[in-house]
């Protein structure tokens, strides 16, 4: 008698769930064309996107045309690595990535974080197990009232209980507000964050010593990323990698 009353409340579900879709029907994240799917990406959604999967230069996440395990690394890292120790991406941030992105970080669209999650947690899954700390790039307090909101913070949670892995949301604060880094060269950026980020106090100790993955929703050029790995390591902590949803890759796709 149970078990046939859990099936029918399944099956009933199932059946709102089909209905409630074909009545309002999900619109992609991708292309932000509506769909008869369930959830937030259609099926040939995934063919357009392309991911990275951790794979790339170790140091800085970018794709190369061979991969050699842990020993890959680009000429640029090769000849001057970033001030954080390794990186991964889940995703290139391309024109097809660039939507589901914006719709996170603009719009506030949180039905395809999971999905996010999940990619990131994936590309991240060597330096993950060895991680003691999450922790976000943050915003400025103005921005984040303004916005309401921290993407960086939800894709910090998200990888976080997906893996088991421990998130220190506010181990870092961001003490001077910055204009936006879109539009920015490399160098303008660098000069940008220089001396933007801190450890709280309160957070110190638990940084000190620590292995941190810092958490993020695009690498461009890595100043913001390298800014808070200097305030992290100033802080005490042992190792810093990135994890990221997705990683630019040509210069032409510097517009976020």
């Amino acid at each position: 008698m149970g078990s046939d009353m859990h099936w029918t409340a399944r099956s009933a579900r199932a059946g709102l769930r089909s209905l409630t879709n074909f009545v309002w029907p999900h619109r992609s994240i991708i292309t932000g064309r509506r769909h008869g799917g369930d959830g937030p990406l259609a099926a040939e959604d995934m063919a357009e996107l392309t991911f990275l999967n951790g794979t790339g230069c170790r140091t800085c996440a970018v794709p190369l045309d061979i991969d050699l395990g842990e020993d890959s690394q680009c000429g640029a890292c090769a000849a001057k690595a970033p001030k954080w120790d390794q990186a991964r991406a889940a995703l290139a941030y391309d024109q097809v990535s660039r939507q589901a992105i914006l719709e996170l970080k603009h719009a506030g669209r949180r039905d395809g974080l999971n999905a996010m999650c999940n990619w990131m947690a994936l590309a991240g899954r060597d330096i993950l197990p060895e991680t003691d700390w999450l922790v976000p790039v943050p915003l400025h307090y103005q921005r984040l009232a303004s916005r309401g909101f921290n993407q960086a913070a939800w894709l910090t949670q998200g990888v976080a209980r997906q893996t088991g892995t421990l998130a220190l949301v506010d181990a870092l604060s961001r003490k001077r507000h910055t204009p936006s880094q879109g539009g920015l060269t490399g160098r303008q950026r660098q000069r940008n964050v220089a001396g933007a980020f801190e450890v709280r106090k309160t957070r110190q100790s638990r940084i000190k010593g620590s292995t941190v993955t810092l958490v993020d929703d695009v690498l461009t050029t890595g100043s913001t990323l390298a800014a808070c790995t200097k305030a992290l390591k100033r802080a005490g902590a042992a190792r810093v990698n990135v994890l990221v949803l997705a990683r630019v890759v040509r210069e032409a796709d510097l517009t976020i």
